[in-house]
């Protein structure tokens, strides 16, 4: 599996969170949001993560842009984290980029992993 890490912030600490949950089966690089867009449609990546300050902007604009709404799940926003049950539909509903905020990092990254390994 691949996964490329856009978003506005703390992509150096995702991609960590991502290596730590996947236990080596995942491939990372670290991209900007435009590059890890295109990199997602053009079928160099499987999957990408990318967080801002409200979960669904900075982190998600160029992927919604290049893929589709469709496509997309903004997992977690300012005082409302990640649930389970969310990401889960997100991920049987065809979501392959998900945007969350900066402070929710940890319990998205695990959520996310969680559900894209079972598949």
């Amino acid at each position: 599996m691949r996964i490329v890490i856009g978003g506005q912030v703390e992509k150096g600490e995702i991609e960590k969170l991502v290596k730590e949950y996947s236990n080596g089966e995942v491939t990372t690089q670290v991209k900007p949001d435009l590059e890890a867009a295109m990199m997602l449609k053009n079928g160099q990546a499987d999957y990408y993560l990318g967080a801002c300050h409200t979960g669904g902007g900075g982190a998600l604009a160029m992927a919604i842009a290049l893929l589709g709404k469709n496509k997309c799940a903004t997992v977690s926003m300012p005082g409302k984290p990640p649930v389970q049950v969310k990401v889960h539909d997100a991920v049987e509903q065809g979501a392959i980029a998900f945007g969350f905020t900066g402070d929710h990092k940890e319990k998205a990254v695990e959520l996310i992993l969680a559900e894209l390994l079972k598949r």
